[in-house]
């Protein structure tokens, strides 16, 4: 059962008295039923199959996401990867070979051969930039020739490649003053790695690379991946649907299976208290009556021939076949009031609190001079849920007041029966109600198929209200 605070539906302002509870100190309103059950039920698949597909919405968002980080770091990786392989290639195959000692000394015509070797490859896309340095950092050639002759300080990994040889690759950095020609070109990486001139004097060969490459195989990557990927989440997806719609038909039929059969139960808990309350009253009740009328002519029939221990006693058993009587009666008032549908609601009320005045509570009744006409299936309404709640006021409350109203108001019925007994707490009770205590949940499905809205406040010591409001 759903259990939440909410504020009960308004009446108009003029039928406020008697049967609302504005007082600030009490329990907040728990809704027990909300009305229009069968409504929610059959449009909770649309609401949960919105959610499948919202779910797939997030799921495929987090997935894409996820791609996009993870081909750009691999595109990185490979691009890192690919601009050591060139420097490798580049310097084994073109700058080694070109090498002459004199470029140590900044020869001219030693710095021209390296130059030469290298220009066919300064025209392709995949190459920005070249240096060569010497150990003491100076640029011993480039194709910018403002560098050539410039000394800049190494960092400790390029001068640790001169000691331990191997190719290194990384992004740029371009805060460096070294690197003040390639600023304005965007992000690039570098390669490095040493080469040596013919009499074996060691060199630091360096290219650059556009990062943009980065970009470009991180976009093939994800369309390869996000083909795939999405192609299969829709797909999941769409098969999802069927079954999920499936499952939530079943589980609709079933949950219809379940309100007829509580409704039978209540349908045939009131048949089999009407027959109950009929073969007492019809039985029992009229031949403890008949014999009470016995009893009493017997008792004048004693006085009249003097016989005075007689009369008392016949009068003293006819008294207590009377109370009997009425107890039968307020009994069957309990069981089933046979005035609902003869004498009808207001009636039945009325028969209701004499069961509480039977047991020495205080009732107090405000209902309206003539009969609100509500119709037979609302007074079963009224009867089964107001029935239920002084039977809670007898059972359980400790109460010394009850209070039982009915308005009737242009927008709509309410019906309040309040107490000030122990009071509980509703939120719980409602939640985890005791195990076998199945009587709230079927007057809340009950209120809800009638398109009615019942709601309790109770707290502990502070009473307990219940109010059913009729459309």
């Amino acid at each position: 059962m759903d259990v939440m605070t909410h504020d009960p539906p308004a009446v108009a302002a003029g039928d406020q008295h008697g049967a609302t509870r504005d007082d600030p100190g009490l329990a907040p309103w728990i809704v027990v039923s909300e009305g229009h059950r069968e409504l929610a039920a059959i449009e909770k698949p649309r609401r949960v199959l919105a959610m499948v597909g919202l779910g797939a919405l997030v799921v495929l968002v987090l997935v894409s996401i996820f791609g996009v980080v993870a081909a750009r770091n691999l595109a990185a990786h490979q691009a890192v990867h690919d601009a050591a392989n060139r420097a490798d290639l580049l310097a084994e195959a073109v700058v080694q070979p070109s090498l002459e000692n004199g470029i140590v000394h900044q020869d001219a015509a030693s710095v021209a051969a390296v130059g030469r070797a290298l220009r066919p490859y300064m025209a392709s896309s995949s190459l920005v930039r070249v240096k060569l340095w010497a150990a003491d950092g100076t640029i011993l050639y480039s194709d910018e020739p403002r560098l050539l002759g410039r000394t800049f300080a190494l960092d400790s990994e390029e001068r640790d490649v001169f000691t331990h040889p191997r190719t290194v690759a990384d992004v740029t950095d371009l805060t460096k003053p070294e690197n003040q020609f390639e600023r304005g070109q965007g992000r690039l990486l570098e390669a490095y790695r040493p080469v040596w001139t013919p009499n074996g004097t060691p060199l630091l060969f360096e290219t650059y690379s556009p990062y943009t490459e980065v970009d470009q195989r991180a976009g093939q990557l994800w369309r390869g991946f996000a083909g795939v990927t999405i192609s299969s989440l829709l797909l999941f997806t769409a098969l999802l649907i069927p079954l999920l719609w499936r499952l939530l038909t079943r589980v609709r039929a079933v949950q219809r299976q379940r309100e007829a059969l509580l409704q039978r139960a209540v349908d045939a808990s009131a048949d089999e208290r009407q027959r109950i309350a009929a073969t007492l009253h019809d039985g029992v009740v009229q031949e403890l009556a008949g014999a009470s009328f016995s009893l009493s002519g017997a008792a004048n029939r004693a006085e009249v021939i003097g016989d005075d221990q007689l009369t008392a006693d016949l009068r003293a058993t006819a008294t207590t076949l009377r109370m009997s009587i009425g107890g039968l009666r307020t009994l069957l008032v309990d069981i089933y009031p046979e005035t609902l549908e003869t004498a009808g609601l207001l009636e039945v009320l009325r028969d209701l609190a004499t069961t509480l005045r039977s047991r020495e509570i205080a009732v107090h009744l405000d209902l309206p001079a003539a009969d609100p006409q509500l119709g037979t299936e609302a007074d079963r309404l009224v009867f089964r849920i107001v029935h239920e709640c002084v039977a809670n006021v007898r059972r359980h409350s400790s109460a010394a007041n009850v209070h039982v109203s009915l308005v009737k108001g242009e927008a709509g019925t309410v019906v309040e029966v309040a107490d000030d007994g122990i009071g509980f707490d509703a939120a719980e009770a409602l939640a985890s109600p005791a195990e076998g205590h199945f009587g709230l949940r079927v007057l809340a499905d009950l209120a809800g198929r009638a398109g009615a809205h019942l709601a309790v406040s109770s707290a502990p010591g502070a009473g307990c209200t219940w109010r059913l409001t009729l459309p």
